[in-house]
């Protein structure tokens, strides 16, 4: 009788298997957690919490909310990478996850680091103007634009941030060209739209809420379908409905490291699926201008996909640097 030889390595991932299938089939029996890449009081922790707590109630475990800002959300990102693909370290991130991966030299890869498990949310942008800008729709704004390159003044939150990359693929889509103005934030970006210092700016309308209720900015476009305005406030068209060939969104997802098995990752992403269909969450995420997402397992990855291919390419267009 004659016998296979096999190598330690194989021979010790074998033995392993029935070990890790019973930790899939019994996910989750401990506490799990929750990175968020931000400091508390974001957007990425207003996601978060709520969803946090519904998987707590549903899987009889903790899923416990971690904050680790810095960099930009690379350091929280970093911790994520390296931690085991178990099912018990997952991250809450949204939109700039891809702007910083194709801007900043990383330790981690967006893709190679990371399995994108689930969709969470979606909210649109909107195209503010100073009221008593010239400009009170796209065509007009594209018209100035293309009449006086460079003279209209757009701020954002910072030099290399979403808003900035989503503000020049605007204009790369629309053929014209303005001028950055960065702040250090959007509050203060706000601020100076409604004084008239800045012309217009791309945000959300969690960021500009009140300005908006107010009248102090107006809104002329969405960036996408799917976004309420505050009540009161009349509806907009999108972008698109108006000429130019743009549509964006902001979105936030979980993400785990890289090597979760697809069994896991399904059991997780079905998970989520139940937590954001509750109507009590949904109009948490509201306060965000956002709708919870409802994406079939699988799509989020090409949606990190395709971000990361746009943003690449919108980086050395717009020659877009970080501060």
């Amino acid at each position: 009788m004659s016998y296979v030889q096999l190598p330690r390595r194989a021979l010790l991932g074998a033995l392993a298997l029935p070990a890790i299938a019973r930790a899939q089939d019994s996910w989750p029996n401990r506490p799990v957690k929750i990175v968020v890449p931000f400091p508390p009081g974001g957007s990425n922790d207003t996601i978060a919490r709520p969803l946090a707590e519904r998987l707590t109630r549903q899987l009889g475990q903790p899923f416990v909310i971690e904050n680790r800002g810095g960099a930009g959300g690379s350091i929280g990102a970093g911790t994520v990478a390296q931690a085991p693909a178990d099912g018990y370290t997952l991250m809450v991130t949204s939109s700039s996850f891809p702007t910083s991966a194709v801007l900043q030299k990383t330790p981690w890869d967006a893709e190679g680091s990371f399995d994108a498990i689930a969709l969470l949310a979606r909210a649109p942008f909107f195209l503010m103007v100073n009221p008593r800008f010239a400009a009170q729709d796209v065509q007009a704004l594209v018209k100035l634009s293309q009449e006086r390159p460079g003279s209209v003044d757009y701020g954002t939150s910072g030099a290399g941030g979403i808003n900035h990359f989503i503000t020049e693929y605007f204009c790369l889509q629309a053929g014209i060209r303005m001028n950055h103005i960065p702040y250090r934030g959007t509050a203060p970006a706000v601020t100076d739209l409604m004084a008239g210092n800045i012309n217009l700016m791309l945000t959300t309308v969690a960021s500009a809420n009140a300005a908006i209720r107010e009248g102090r900015v107006r809104c002329i476009a969405a960036t996408a379908e799917g976004g309420d305005l505050p009540p009161g406030v009349a509806p907009v068209r999108t972008v698109k409905q108006q000429g130019v060939d743009y549509e964006v969104s902001i979105w936030w997802g979980l993400l785990a490291p890289k090597g979760v098995p697809e069994a896991l990752r399904r059991t997780i992403h079905r998970a989520c699926a139940e937590a954001v269909a509750d109507t009590n969450l949904a109009r948490i995420y509201d306060a965000e201008g956002a709708k919870p997402a409802t994406d079939p397992f699988g799509s989020f990855a090409q949606v990190l996909h395709s971000d990361l291919e746009r943003w690449r390419r919108v980086k050395e267009a717009a020659n877009i640097r970080a501060e």
